[in-house]
């Protein structure tokens, strides 16, 4: 395959950027203005406030030289060009960029799980979902794939979003790797109700990476902070995956699909192999037992994405996990926005017709059947 030609993917990860003024739009006064917004603080940094509680963090900075038609400056572009926000806009970046599918996660929206008042999160959950139904999905229902809030500070009112969203039609609901302050952790049996409603409406659960909560993405300074913070963020997509699995979770529910987003995908047969030793050797202390070993249940009902990872598709063609999927990060800075399909032909040129197909569409369709099939000759 050429460079010149076009190669189409799906991709398991990219975001919209929340309209000015949705919280208003969408909930009462009172309930909009404790919801989560960023306050912009000189170039370079901004400070989010969710709920009465603030986070300062800093910004990147990117070139400031202003785009003649658009007037906004180079790095605006790149870290929100027109599609973050309009949805006809970013159906056109996407056929650009040869990306057809897509799931779409929040942005200020994964800050919700800071939220401690249940009244709040459970009225904005079912008012972004309406909105995500009608100003998302509404747009495109057979190529974007938004992913659904769900209040977290009660197991029943989980329960009860989770059926509400697929009735409205949603696919896909979006949890935090890090539970609210307060709740459970993933691998409790607290949560067993949720499980069963998401396997029994066929939602699958997506967790993306560096939604632990916390005091925001710094955890390191001095030197290397800037890598060493950036991955850090992918270990929580492993460790609840390895939560869902070694809980029995997984294999009570064998017909419920998990999808990480965002933290690579070489470290799934790592796991799998970490998980299947410690259950063989250290099997007199393993609760519960399971009825298949860790990494087959691992393999079989958790997927995950990446980007940039030129392991990535090995863990497919050399180490046998076929639930690897591409992903964009549209229109964050660390995605493929402006070299999607130099990304595409660096991973996949060369790469067996079978595998390849696998991770660009493939995956994706098995999770979200709904979606249509990218222009032919993918």
């Amino acid at each position: 395959m050429c460079m010149q030609e076009k190669i189409w993917s799906n991709s398991g990860d990219s975001h919209f950027l929340e309209p000015e003024g949705l919280w208003n739009e969408i909930l009462p006064p009172a309930m909009a203005e404790r919801m989560p917004r960023s306050e912009k603080v000189g170039d370079d940094e901004e400070i989010v406030h969710v709920d009465g509680q603030s986070f300062r963090r800093r910004l990147p900075k990117l070139m400031t030289k202003r785009d003649e038609k658009t007037g906004m400056t180079i790095g605006e572009l790149v870290m929100r060009p027109p599609g973050a926000r309009d949805m006809q806009e970013r159906l056109k970046d996407l056929d650009h960029e040869g990306i057809w599918a897509e799931v779409v996660y929040a942005s200020l929206g994964l800050w919700e799980n800071m939220i401690r008042d249940r009244s709040l999160v459970r009225a904005a959950a079912r008012a972004e979902n309406e909105w995500k139904v009608e100003q998302l999905q509404g747009v495109a229902p057979d190529r974007l794939v938004p992913a659904a809030s769900v209040p977290l500070l009660d197991v029943g009112d989980a329960v009860s979003e989770v059926v509400a969203a697929a009735e409205m039609g949603l696919h896909l609901v979006s949890l935090p790797t890090g539970v609210p302050e307060g709740a459970d952790d993933w691998n409790r049996d607290s949560w067993e109700p949720l499980w069963a409603a998401a396997e029994e409406t066929g939602m699958v659960l997506g967790f993306h990476i560096g939604s632990d909560g916390g005091d925001g993405p710094t955890v390191y300074s001095g030197p290397g902070g800037a890598v060493l913070n950036y991955v850090e963020t992918t270990y929580g997509g492993q460790r609840v995956a390895t939560k869902l699995v070694t809980s029995g979770a997984l294999d009570r529910h064998p017909g419920l699909k998990v999808l990480v987003s965002e933290g690579g995908a070489s470290w799934v047969p790592f796991l799998g192999d970490r998980m299947n030793e410690g259950y063989r050797q250290h099997g007199m202390f393993v609760r519960p037992v399971l009825s298949a070993l860790p990494k087959e249940i691992l393999y079989r009902q958790v997927y995950a994405s990446f980007q940039h990872d030129e392991s990535a598709p090995a863990a497919l063609w050399a180490m046998g996990y076929r639930n690897v999927m591409w992903g964009s990060d549209y229109p964050h800075l660390e995605g493929t926005y402006g070299h999607s399909q130099k990304t595409l032909h660096e991973l996949f040129d060369g790469i067996d017709a079978e595998a390849s197909r696998r991770i660009r569409i493939g995956a994706f369709r098995e999770l979200f059947p709904h979606v249509s099939d990218p222009p032919e000759g993918a």
